[in-house]
């Protein structure tokens, strides 16, 4: 009997090392896949694979808002801890005298500013001004000594300073519009700013608000056995080798519980960040919430129907206050 088992016991001990082993490896191999994913300067979710651009709206499109739209604008620099970042601000038809609420739109991973052109007709005609922010490691901008995306988590210091200029020039409170890793970035801003009570409503189309939920997601759909376990050790790994936990990239509190109006948009198509985020924010808010929930993929539900989105857009941004908006 004892020879039964210890044989039962070496067999489990061997299992057991090779289980730690297997997890050892992937767990080194998903760390891998975040830092090519992450890193500065490879292909991002928005930065690549997209058609060309026919037109403003359209994911891709570069150039500034006289040529996009025949808007007027200004340049920008908004100093940061890593120098200044440029911004364009788009004041609404009327002008900036009396506008005492701005809108300052974040773009997602690897994107532009540009992005925010699905947005800006509407923001504009409901007399907001828009403050259209790169951030660091955006073409132009600083670059972040990790040289890492980090959704949000060094990111918001750039948000930060864009909501200190709106309110240094005329705002008493402002507008954060967010698509993708923006989300993240407001989220982070509404945790660590003390500027956050300056806030009054927020933006968000596909946000990628939890960042342990995308790479759950996305190793899943690569079939990767025990994601979750293999996920988690990536991102110790990660965080080791860069100083950057992508763990604490999760903003859904900060979200859930901001006081003020939210409009969320999100398709349940979307390959890169679970719906599931969003439906779960909608669900846990209980401020006032328009969640415009569509069949679209990735930061294309305006794409999927402009008007019904401006539409709903522009519905959301009539009921803030009118003293402020």
């Amino acid at each position: 009997m004892r020879g039964v088992t210890k044989v039962v016991l070496g067999m489990l001990a061997a299992g057991l090392v090779g289980f730690g082993g297997f997890v050892a490896y992937a767990s080194n191999e998903a760390a891998k896949f975040l830092e090519h994913s992450l890193t500065v300067g490879g292909e991002t979710a928005q930065g690549s694979g997209w058609p060309e651009a026919e037109g403003p709206a359209d994911i891709g499109y570069v150039g500034d808002p006289q040529s996009a739209y025949g808007y007027p604008f200004e340049t920008v620099a908004l100093p940061t801890d890593i120098g200044d970042v440029p911004a364009w601000l788009v004041p609404p038809p009327g002008g900036m005298a009396g506008a005492e609420r701005w809108a300052i739109f974040v773009h997602g991973i690897g994107g532009r500013r540009e992005n925010g052109y699905r947005f800006l007709p509407t923001l504009r005609e409901a007399g907001l001004p828009v403050l259209m922010l790169s951030y660091r490691n955006d073409e132009g901008a600083p670059a972040a000594p990790e040289g890492i995306y980090a959704f949000g988590l060094t990111e918001w210091q750039d948000l930060d300073a864009a909501v200190d200029h709106a309110l240094s020039n005329g705002a008493a409170s402002v507008v954060l519009v967010g698509e993708s890793m923006g989300g993240a970035i407001i989220g982070q801003f509404l945790r660590r700013s003390a500027k956050a009570p300056a806030v009054s409503a927020i933006l968000l189309d596909a946000p990628a608000i939890d960042f342990p939920a995308v790479m759950l997601d996305q190793m899943t759909r690569l079939g990767v056995p025990l994601a979750g376990v293999i996920g988690r050790g990536g991102t110790m790994i990660f965080a080791l080798r860069h100083g950057i936990n992508l763990g604490d990239a999760v903003v859904t509190g900060p979200l859930a519980a901001f006081p003020g109006p939210l409009f969320l948009s999100h398709g349940k198509a979307d390959r890169l960040v679970p719906v599931s985020s969003s439906d779960w924010l909608a669900d846990a808010r209980r401020s006032p919430t328009e969640y415009l929930r569509t069949e679209a993929d990735h930061i294309l539900s305006w794409n999927e129907d402009p008007a019904r989105y401006e539409a709903a857009l522009s519905d959301f941004l009539a009921t803030l206050p009118a003293a402020a908006r």
